[in-house]
């Protein structure tokens, strides 16, 4: 009211009163909410009601914030590859080796997608080996000066056992991604790294595995970013478009003189009244775009016309829209 208007303050009569309020988040970068085991990143409204004599009423209203992260960039549609080999020994027996190779198309993906595994396993043990991949979160948590760090299976899939001497070779073998938190990679408290683990479960040793590092995003990847990838994660590209030949040069057009006559310019430049009925029942915004567009000349061609004698067909052709 006037007298604690000076104040700042306005008082509420009773009855059902309704308020919006707007806030504008800060253009610097804000953390990904993010639930862990150790800590959290979290945001929320908090509104009050102050009452005289009383209680003030609080509520809290939570909501959630992504960073976006586009993996429609050079880095994250870049291939990830390795190899390993592990010798097994028994005292002063030597096996033979066990040889890991694996590849996937890109480093960005997004929940839902599946990764395509390509992988070559050789088994010159002795033993009978299972090739398996397994996607992992690893959830970093930082605080004064001290860290801790949690892994997690995300998502896994097993091959076939592999017995002495034999070779195993996943052709785009799909693991799924399920539904996870992006990535948080820029964050001082909390860090949420992923990765793909492909690796050879060797029983009675310590398995041999090769990590490539994943990040999860949040803007799908585009129809041509697919297409590069496809195309960079193949060994070899098949070229032979590059061999074949131009179609031979287009006929030049007939000029505008030859198609469209004075008589018939200065009829497109007539009045309303001037149209038949059909032209005539036509909406104005439309008729107009129709007269205007009804006899322009065809666009400029630089080459000359290779059939010069050709007779042309003096009748007005339909404008290409």
């Amino acid at each position: 009211d006037d007298d604690n208007s000076e104040a700042g303050l306005h008082t509420i009569h009773s009855g059902r009163h309704e308020y919006a309020f707007s806030f504008e988040l800060p253009q610097t970068p804000l953390a990904t909410s993010f639930e862990g085991r150790h800590g959290s990143v979290r945001y929320w409204v908090k509104a009050e009601l102050h009452r005289p004599w009383l209680l003030p009423v609080k509520l809290k209203k939570e909501f959630t914030v992504f960073e976006h992260i586009d993996i429609n960039t050079p880095s994250l549609l870049s291939p990830q590859a390795g190899t390993k080999e592990k010798t097994l020994c028994c005292w002063l027996c030597t096996s033979g080796p066990i040889s890991l190779s694996a590849k996937i198309e890109r480093k960005g993906y997004t929940p839902g997608e599946s990764i395509q595994i390509f992988a070559e396993i050789e088994n010159c043990s002795s033993r009978v080996v299972v090739p398996k991949a397994a996607i992992y979160q690893t959830q970093a948590f930082y605080a004064k000066g001290k860290m801790k760090e949690v892994k997690q299976l995300v998502a896994s899939l097993r091959g076939e056992s592999l017995s002495s001497g034999k070779t195993e070779t996943w052709n785009g073998k799909q693991l799924n991604i399920p539904p996870v938190s992006p990535s948080i990679l820029d964050c001082s408290i909390i860090r949420v790294e992923y990765s793909l683990m492909v690796y050879v479960d060797i029983p009675g040793a310590m398995d041999l595995f090769l990590n490539l590092p994943l990040v999860i995003g949040t803007i799908p990847l585009h129809p041509f970013g697919s297409r590069t990838s496809s195309v960079s994660s193949q060994c070899s590209m098949n070229m032979n478009w590059l061999g074949l030949t131009l179609p031979e040069r287009p006929e030049a057009p007939p000029s505008y003189a030859e198609v469209v006559t004075e008589e018939q310019r200065q009829s497109s430049l007539a009045p309303m009244g001037a149209c038949d009925d059909f032209e005539r029942a036509l909406p104005g915004p439309l008729f107009a775009y129709i007269q205007e567009f009804r006899f322009l000349p065809p666009p400029l061609y630089s080459e000359i016309d290779p059939n010069p004698d050709q007779p042309t067909d003096d009748r007005p052709s339909c404008p290409s829209r």
